[in-house]
């Protein structure tokens, strides 16, 4: 059946393009992916799933049940893209101004649809069921946790879960697979030290949380560095300072922002309580006060060593044994972990990245864009890693 749905997807590699460019001309932000939405539900309504839209606002599920009894398998994709100005100049350029597809979503989209499609000219033949999950916000690591909330693993109850990432780290033509932690965690931290504004040229008066915060920053430094083990991982990193309106004002506050990554949820606690004892430590030594307000994001992506295993041989099968490798785990995120804390699963990352075509931007970059041969191997290998699930 796994050599049928290869044939199939093969055949299907002109429908896998031009799916991902009209997505690609017409990004949509996260909780704003109402025409993607629309073209996914259409197409599972065409190929007989049962359709359920609106699902954590604008998220789409299917659910698939195959002619004979067996286990029910989740594959997700996300659809949302992201505020930046495409810098492209290809037929399928973003349409729209200021957004832009940079992270594969609209690949991602394209191949669940596509082999949901070939799974369902199965259906007699399945033993089980296969629920897909188009997910909304996964840019802000908002999509994810409200379609659990909303039961999408529930009815019927998920038993494994599969999802890819196409992958410009990687040259087109290879598959990354992992067992264990694979993306990290993610959360946003917004620190405020606090002071007492006063004339810039008369600074003993006041306390002065530009400074303060300064040293903060230097700080924090130290976390990583001397608070995580170093055969652990973790990132702290300060993206955004806001303070002041004149040059001779001493402001009364300043606002920082930045994220933690780690790759096990104590690490992640450690880091961001140390964070906080930090902060406020330095900020009141120089008679400031220091908050710190986290913004969870998601935990981290962890692949359970049997699922990765079957997602391995099917890509073997694809690209090759010497064309699949040990993926190297990244601090870049996905709350795809949300589904994989719930069930057992694999998310894998197909090589997407052509040099000699120009094709090896970096993701979240104005010039991202992937070779679409990906596609086809994406497909292939997610559509085959069901098959090997439903058994």
């Amino acid at each position: 059946m796994i050599e049928h749905m290869f044939a199939y997807l093969d055949g299907r590699r002109p429908d896998l393009v031009t799916l991902r460019r009209d997505l690609h001309a017409h990004p949509e932000m996260a909780f704003q992916e109402q025409r993607t939405a629309g073209i996914v539900a259409m197409r599972l309504q065409a190929a007989g799933l049962e359709v359920r839209t609106g699902v954590a606002r604008t998220g789409v599920v299917g659910v698939l049940r195959g002619g004979r009894p067996g286990p029910t398998v989740l594959l997700r994709a996300d659809m949302d893209a992201l505020p930046i100005e495409e810098m492209n100049e290809v037929p399928y350029r973003s349409r729209v101004p200021g957004v832009m597809h940079a992270c594969g979503h609209d690949g991602h989209t394209a191949v669940a649809l596509v082999v949901i499609e070939g799974l369902a000219a199965l259906r007699a033949d399945l033993a089980g069921t296969v629920v897909v999950a188009f997910q909304p916000a996964e840019e802000i690591a908002s999509g994810a946790r409200p379609m659990l909330e909303e039961g999408v693993m529930d009815a019927p109850r998920v038993e494994a879960v599969l999802g890819l990432h196409l992958w410009n780290d990687l040259p087109t033509g290879t598959v990354g697979v992992r067992a264990g932690p694979a993306f990290a965690s993610m959360d946003e931290i917004v620190l405020t030290v606090e002071g007492r504004g006063g004339h810039g040229a008369i600074p003993h008066q006041a306390a002065d949380p530009i400074v303060a915060a300064a040293q903060v920053v230097g700080a924090l430094q130290t976390v990583v560095s001397r608070e995580v083990a170093p055969l652990h991982a973790a990132v702290v990193t300060i993206g955004a300072i806001h303070a002041g309106t004149a040059f001779n004002i001493i402001p009364d506050r300043v606002e920082m922002r930045g994220t933690v990554r780690a790759f096990s949820e104590e690490v992640r606690a450690h880091t961001l309580r140390r964070v906080e004892e930090i902060a406020t430590g330095v900020a009141g030594a120089m008679r400031t006060r220091a908050t710190l307000v986290v913004r969870e994001g998601c935990p981290t992506v962890v692949n359970d060593a049997t699922v990765a295993e079957r997602v391995r041989r099917v890509a073997e099968r694809v690209v090759g044994p010497a064309s699949v490798v040990e993926m190297a785990p990244t601090t870049g995120s996905d709350d795809v972990a949300y589904f994989l804390q719930r069930a057992p699963g694999c998310y894998f990352v197909v090589g997407s990245q052509n040099r000699a075509r120009g094709l090896d931007g970096a993701h979240h970059n104005p010039r991202f864009d992937f070779d679409e041969e990906a596609l086809v191997i994406g497909a292939k290998t997610l559509g085959g890693a069901a098959l090997a699930l439903l058994g």
